[in-house]
């Protein structure tokens, strides 16, 4: 089995915005048909590839990276303290 790696959530939300934006400027002629398919394959893979680490990565490393944006309660906080004793 493969090993995924975790990515950010600003990597699927670049690829979303990029796609949208890359849509737009086709439909509005700012950039060649030729451009705005490449581009929007790109992001479309991008988006892919964070759909396939949002399922296939591992727990403890999408633990680690949302350390900061997760606040342990207390109880939680004792658990930690005990498990790495």
């Amino acid at each position: 089995m493969d090993k995924v790696a975790p990515l950010k959530s600003s990597f699927m939300l670049i690829a979303m915005l990029g796609f949208m934006i890359t849509v737009v400027y086709t439909a509005y002629g700012r950039i060649d048909e030729t451009w705005g398919f490449t581009f929007g394959f790109v992001f479309t893979i991008m988006f892919i590839a964070s759909l396939i680490s949002m399922t296939k990565a591992p727990l403890d490393a999408q633990i680690k990276m949302a350390e900061g944006l997760i606040k342990p309660t207390k109880s939680e906080k004792e658990a930690l303290k005990k498990v790495k004793k």
